[in-house]
Order: C-alpha cells, then structure tokens, then sequence
C-alpha cells in the first residue's frame, strides 16, 4: 500500500467511486462541480493506493481560525469496506500528522456524523478529542 497526495481535479476524480460508499447520491457531474469550487481553497486529498485501486481516502483542508491558528481538517475519510481493519486509516492518519506538522499546523480537526460510533472509536484512538460540537442550521433539506 502506498499513499498519494491528489491535488488535481483530475486526479480528486479518480477517487469518486470510492466517495459513493460515503454519498452513494452523489453524482460524478455534482462532485466535478463541487470540486471547482473546493480546489481554489486549499483542498485536496490523501488516497490509499493499493496496488491500482484506491482504497482509502481523505479530504484535506489547510485553514486558519482563531482559537487554533493554522490547522488540517479531515473530511470524507473512507475506507473501502474490504480493507476496513486492516492499517488503512491508521496510514491515512499518519501521513495527516506528519503533512500537518510539515506545513506548521496547530492541529488536526474533523468532524464526525454522531451516529458513526465506529468512526468516533477509532478517531479516540487516533488520539483525538471531542473539543466541541458543529451545529448546523439546515437552509435547503433537498441539498443535504
């Protein structure tokens, strides 16, 4: 297994396959459209590789905030339900820490839907702490 950064949207589409285990509503023309946006704004992605397949994957943001200075947010971390237990995400963490500490971040946020009690199980022993809680005030239902 190997990890590669994507930082194209040609390269952030080949992991759309794996996405729709996450948002299986989700078309391949939405992501495109939603990447456009996205890319300008310091986002890319870590992918798992597994010999040709992509098997893991994690959105990254680079950011600033007040309360914490320059930061790493993970989002939409997934791994392909085959290799569920077996090191991925432990990698996908480990290169998140050390790409974090390389651009001289702070910390490393994510958020986590509260019914995902696998996830929150393995974030707790990825050494991360609920620090706060991420409200949402839903404008449009449909688009959720």
């Amino acid at each position: 297994m190997k990890i590669v950064e994507l930082k194209t949207k040609e390269e952030l589409l080949m992991g759309y396959s794996l996405l729709t285990e996450l948002y299986p509503d989700l078309s391949h023309l939405e992501y495109e459209k939603q990447l456009e946006v996205m890319l300008p704004n310091n986002y890319s992605m870590l992918a798992v590789y597994e010999e040709n397949d992509i098997i893991g994957l994690s959105g990254v943001w680079l950011g600033h905030k007040l309360w914490c200075g320059k930061y790493l947010e993970l989002d939409n971390v997934v791994v392909a339900e085959d290799f569920r237990s077996r090191g991925v995400g432990g990698m996908l963490f480990d290169y998140a820490k050390k790409l974090a500490k390389k651009n001289a971040c702070t910390s490393i946020g994510l958020d986590a839907f509260t019914y995902n009690h696998a996830a929150h199980k393995f974030f707790f022993k990825e050494d991360f702490i609920v620090k706060g809680y991420h409200f949402v005030h839903v404008l449009d239902e449909n688009k959720l």
